[in-house]
């Protein structure tokens, strides 16, 4: 298989600190260029576990616990951190400067990639490229809403007021943060099926019995302000290509499709048969696409 590798992961991840609060990462290489890997909503660096040792080989690769997510501390929403776009650019751009100590590549799954290309709009001088993989396009956002149908996105919106009561909010995240429910979710997301194992189910839900994690889950899920990617799309000044499972459930191709359109993306590239993460549904084909565009954005470079 392409993700065999005589590189391994260190045995237990790192710690980092972001204005005062611990952060977890993990990271594969010591030499080459710098790649920092974003995961998407509810997910932590473990998301990208068949793509590091891979991405090791070539370059220094980083994989990286939001703040908020994984094993990195959970603040309260609101009063010690707001939960924002902004907040987690911030997060990588001083981990670009405390721990990678030189620019780097961006690679972004779902709301990750937004937060790479935030990062990459507020912080150029860091960011040597993106690589944007199934992209979240925010269609809950409030200037988004149109482009639902009305019944899901009045739906959405009294879900949204109900969740920011406490008990309703608690009692649903409850009802999310079980392992039959988990799998169903992921299997939706999946097309192969075989890849939503048990280790996966334990990734994904480690993390939702920790001091915070509710809290967190309700405030992104009401968080419909911000920007989306047809704001930061253009604003790039750093080469972009984005990647996308044709058959993601969530993220319409037909809509990523028209992200291709914007002048600052040089190429989308469809994924036949794959879902929402096909980093990691099918790293196989992923890890190739990104060690090629990354080594040919160096070599042109030098």
């Amino acid at each position: 298989m392409a993700n065999i590798t005589s590189n391994t992961l260190n045995s237990s991840p790192k710690t980092w600190t972001f204005k005062g609060f611990p952060i977890s990462y993990q990271n594969c290489g010591e030499s080459g260029p710098a790649v920092i890997l974003v995961h998407g909503f509810g997910a932590s660096w473990q998301h990208w576990r068949k793509n590091l040792p891979v991405l090791g080989e070539s370059c220094r690769c980083y994989a990286i616990d939001l703040i908020g997510f994984g094993a990195s501390a959970k603040p309260t929403p609101g009063i010690e951190i707001e939960y924002t776009f902004e907040t987690w650019a911030e997060l990588i751009a001083e981990f670009i400067r405390e721990v990678v100590g030189t620019p780097a590549f961006l690679v972004g799954n779902s709301i990750g990639c937004v937060v790479v290309m935030q990062t990459a709009v507020t912080y150029g001088d860091l960011v040597l490229g993106i690589v944007s993989i199934n992209c979240s396009l925010r269609l809950l956002n409030e200037r988004k809403r149109s482009q639902i149908p009305w019944h899901k996105s009045m739906g959405a919106s009294i879900m949204q007021q109900l969740l920011g009561y406490k008990f309703f909010g608690n009692f649903f995240f409850k009802q999310l943060a079980k392992p039959e429910v988990v799998t169903k979710v992921l299997k939706q997301a999946y097309v192969r099926h075989e890849a939503v194992t048990p280790e996966l189910i334990d990734i994904m839900m480690k993390p939702s019995t920790t001091v915070g994690a509710a809290d967190v889950f309700l405030a992104f899920t009401r968080y419909s302000s911000g920007p989306i990617p047809e704001d930061l799309l253009p604003k790039l000044s750093c080469p972009t290509i984005i990647l996308w499972g044709t058959q993601d459930p969530w993220e319409p191709l037909e809509l990523g499709r028209k992200l291709a359109n914007y002048d600052t993306v040089e190429k989308f590239i469809p994924l036949e048969g794959l879902g929402h993460c096909p980093q990691d549904e099918a790293p196989e084909i992923v890890n190739p696409i990104l060690i090629d565009w990354i080594l040919e954005k160096i070599n042109h470079k030098n």
